[in-house]
């Protein structure tokens, strides 16, 4: 079995492939998925279960041109990980673009993800959708 830090590597890879059925296959069946922020996007709040998560996946795609996508540090315990990332993304449909850090906090169960919360700078998002 992968550890909790190969798992969730293995899911930024398959996000950087844009390959969201093995990045959902890494998830359990009632996976708790939240982004935390304040500005209304619909990726912004609490989606249960894979269906809801790849759902969420469509909501960044409509509304995010990611550019580039940096998981930088990688915390882990037995059955956790916090990774410390950057991003620069294309706010759509305005076209501006914006830079920030991020923190994702993934729990798993059975080496599968059953949480995960992120969030990041809410007011560079809110700035480049002015």
């Amino acid at each position: 079995m992968a550890t909790p830090t190969e798992t969730i590597q293995a899911m930024y890879g398959a996000f950087g492939r844009g390959d969201i059925p093995a990045l959902l296959a890494m998830l359990t069946d009632d996976v708790h998925w939240e982004h935390k922020g304040s500005i209304g996007l619909p990726y912004m709040g609490v989606f249960r279960g894979k269906q809801a998560v790849a759902q969420w996946f469509g909501h960044v795609a409509e509304n995010d041109g990611i550019q580039a996508f940096e998981p930088r540090e990688f915390l882990a315990g037995p059955d956790h990980v916090t990774v410390l990332g950057w991003e620069r993304t294309q706010a759509l449909p305005k076209g501006r673009v914006f830079e920030t850090d991020w923190v994702h906090v993934f729990n798993l169960r059975g080496g599968l993800v059953c949480r995960f919360i992120g969030t990041y700078d809410t007011a560079a998002v809110a700035a480049a959708r002015a």
